[in-house]
């Protein structure tokens, strides 16, 4: 027995019975009765809230519409079965005085019954079990099959663009359970896809999933930190701003990245960018030890001494390749405070602060690390009067230096009169919050390019396609500073970023049509750069299907290969960025 999932669209309205309208020019009380309805429409359905994965409130009133999105938030949640909400305008409505519709897409599950032959598989074709008729993975732990109550929600990556499809989902709490799904899942001759947030989830959702069984991390968490030895291990699902919280009062930093719901274990293994990037250099250099569950099950530690090859293969090269980690060990910094924050101007003054930035960057010494970015806030009484509704560039980043020199290095740039001026010194910990990263899961499509170096010529290439008078649904076109640290030599299988700058694109996609749109945009950013673009990859900032040899040199590559051979020759483990022919 296995399940067909459906998609069906109900559509509900402020209307009684006999479709009279109640509740005439009222929004709000509209918005509240169709939710109403809704909820019975599911209940007739046999259905709960957690089916539902998007709604679309169509509305005639734009002034409205923060405060009716924030309404099915709140009716739904914001936790991982949340539905994309999104706000489409309406002209008018079929009734007279309607002024909100709800249009809810509900997937819905239906048992079928498959043929006794065994189904081909990417992997291997001599096992495929019906796995509800089975408890062999059930008695591994919380695991949730296509149809229990926990499967859609235990299934939703941070980004909510995207949609995986497994053959079962798993939520160990220990690494005993983890070990045991891993087995498991191998004796059926089943693949295995470890996963934590979910960040990056859209280049492993691209493919099949049909006989995987995604591991989901976020309830493994915990931090423990050695002051003395300056270090802290971190269980695979454990999120930085947990990290940065457990180091700051021992006057510890850590090399994290510009969001705080980012878990460590994926940023660290795929390299890892921090704010102190240009001092120290990628976060993946900077491991200590790795310990991660095999094919076979069996927990296996992984350091410079221990398991060598592997432990360089993990360093840049991620961990999904090579099996389920589930705890990193990572060196701590003795930083318990920074100058940082942000500088803030119109995006009309985009052309000139950027050509400022790129003239600033090129001169710099390694304790500045920055970035520029071209920013578009949608109308939200929620966010400060400086950024609702505007179009803006910013600069924000971190120095590591003393308040007198910090503030000669900012001068060049403080001179072009920012409205907005945070650079000062806080406490470490602050750095986490101030890039200003959406606060939770959001749907969006990004793209990515590192570049060479930053003429005039590429800033006006920039400016023509994200900058002020450009109507395009982009929330943001971002450089980042690279240099430094960041291209010498470090340790593991990315030793350094080939580039001078990241560039990074970021459109919202709470619909498959804006998602559509969102590839293009992004992807016409990334074009519009191209002549200054090398043809290397960060992988962490590459969140479509791409050619993931040109994350790294020829030599790390091959030999990338020749370890993944050597760990899971059988390819049990599916990887958002599959290293050799495995996917």
């Amino acid at each position: 027995m296995s399940v067909v999932t459906t998609t069906t669209t109900i559509e509900t309205g402020s209307v009684d019975d006999r479709g009279e309208l109640l509740h005439a020019d009222d929004a709000t009380a509209q918005l509240c009765l169709s939710l109403v309805r809704l909820e019975a429409a599911l209940v007739e359905r046999g259905l709960g809230l957690g089916a539902v994965t998007q709604v679309r409130i169509h509305a005639t009133e734009p002034g409205s519409a923060s405060e009716l999105v924030e309404l099915v938030l709140e009716r739904f949640g914001t936790g991982r079965a949340a539905p994309v909400v999104a706000w489409v305008s309406a002209a008018r409505h079929e009734v007279p005085g309607m002024l909100v519709r709800l249009a809810a897409d509900v997937a819905v599950t239906t048992p079928t019954r498959e043929p006794t032959t065994n189904r081909p598989m990417n992997r291997r074709t001599d096992m495929n079990p019906s796995l509800t008729d089975t408890s062999t993975l059930r008695d591994a732990g919380t695991v949730h099959l296509p149809g229990d109550p926990g499967f859609e929600a235990a299934t939703v990556p941070w980004n909510l663009a995207v949609v995986q499809r497994p053959a079962a989902v798993a939520v160990p709490r220990t690494v005993d359970e983890v070990a045991r799904v891993v087995a498991s899942a191998t004796a059926l001759g089943l693949r295995v896809a470890p996963q934590s947030t979910g960040h990056g989830a859209a280049a492993l959702a691209a493919g099949s999933l049909d006989d995987v069984v995604l591991v989901r991390l976020h309830e493994l968490t915990g931090v423990s930190v050695d002051p003395a030895a300056r270090t802290a291990r971190v269980l695979g699902g454990t999120l930085w701003r947990d990290v940065v919280a457990a180091a700051a009062p021992h006057g510890l930093a850590a090399l994290h990245g510009s969001a705080g719901d980012v878990a460590v274990a994926g940023y660290v293994l795929g390299g890892g960018l921090s704010f102190y990037g240009r001092a120290h250099g990628l976060a993946s250099s900077h491991v200590r030890a790795v310990e991660l569950v095999t094919a076979d099950g069996t927990v296996v530690r992984a350091s410079e001494h221990d398991r060598p090859d592997l432990f360089w293969a993990l360093r840049g090269g991620g961990g999904g390749n090579f099996g389920v980690v589930v705890a990193v060990e990572i060196d701590l910094i003795p930083v318990p405070d920074v100058v940082a924050g942000m500088l803030l101007w119109d995006l009309s003054k985009g052309s000139e602060v950027a050509r400022a930035w790129a003239r600033w960057t090129a001169d710099l010494p390694e304790s500045v690390t920055t970035s520029l970015r071209f920013l578009r806030f949608p109308p939200d009484p929620a966010m400060p009067p400086f950024l609702s509704g505007r179009s803006l560039v910013v600069i924000d980043g971190a120095i590591l230096e003393d308040d007198d020199r910090a503030a000669e290095l900012l001068a060049p740039l403080r001179a072009l009169a920012p409205e907005v001026d945070t650079f000062g010194r806080m406490p470490a910990a602050g750095l986490v919050d101030v890039h200003m990263d959406p606060p939770g899961p959001v749907p969006s499509v990004s793209d990515h390019a590192m570049l060479g170096d930053l003429p005039d010529a590429a800033i006006d290439a920039l400016v023509a396609v994200a900058g002020a008078g450009v109507e395009i649904p982009l929330i943001c076109a971002e450089l980042r500073h690279l240099g430094g640290a960041l291209a010498r030599p470090g340790h593991g299988a990315l030793a350094r970023l080939d580039g001078a700058y990241a560039l990074f694109a970021l459109s919202p996609a709470p619909t498959p049509e804006m998602a559509a749109i969102g590839e293009s945009v992004t992807s016409s950013v990334v074009a519009a750069l191209a002549p200054w673009a090398n043809g290397s990859l960060f992988l962490n900032f590459a969140d479509r299907g791409v050619d993931v040899a040109t994350g790294f040199d020829a030599d790390a590559w091959a030999r990338l290969v020749e370890v993944r051979r050597t760990v899971d020759s059988d390819g049990v483990f599916a990887a958002a960025h599959p290293i050799g022919d495995r996917r």
